[in-house]
């Protein structure tokens, strides 16, 4: 059975940083591509980046690239988004993602 557990989220001021994790089981972790996602109060969830299975390729959307990182320790079948510069509208419940299956989301709130 697949599980994924996010954490890390909190609140943060703007301009700030935090660094979520995604600790994964009951699947082969590191033959898997690895995606981050956010949905915000009345939006869609979006992407935000994926990582490839040996972390040597990543992709990030537009409206986080050069401030947020995305990356992974096989050896731990632990996920990672190191967000920094953090604004307001970065706000929102973060999810991990591995093919069809959901980790339940951390809050990250960026306000002052």
């Amino acid at each position: 059975q697949v599980q994924l557990v996010e954490s890390g989220g909190g609140l943060v001021q703007p301009g700030g940083s935090l660094r979520l994790a995604c600790a994964g089981s009951g699947f082969p972790f590191s033959t898997y591509v690895l995606y981050w996602y956010r949905q915000a109060p009345g939006k869609e969830r979006e992407l935000v980046a994926r990582i490839s299975p040996t972390g040597s390729n990543t992709n990030y959307a537009d409206f986080v690239k050069g401030r947020f990182t995305i990356s992974r320790d096989n050896a731990k079948n632990t996920l990672y988004l190191q967000m920094d510069s953090l604004q307001p509208e970065d706000t929102a419940v973060y999810y991990c993602r591995v093919t069809s299956s959901w980790g339940q989301g951390t809050q990250v709130t960026v306000s002052s």
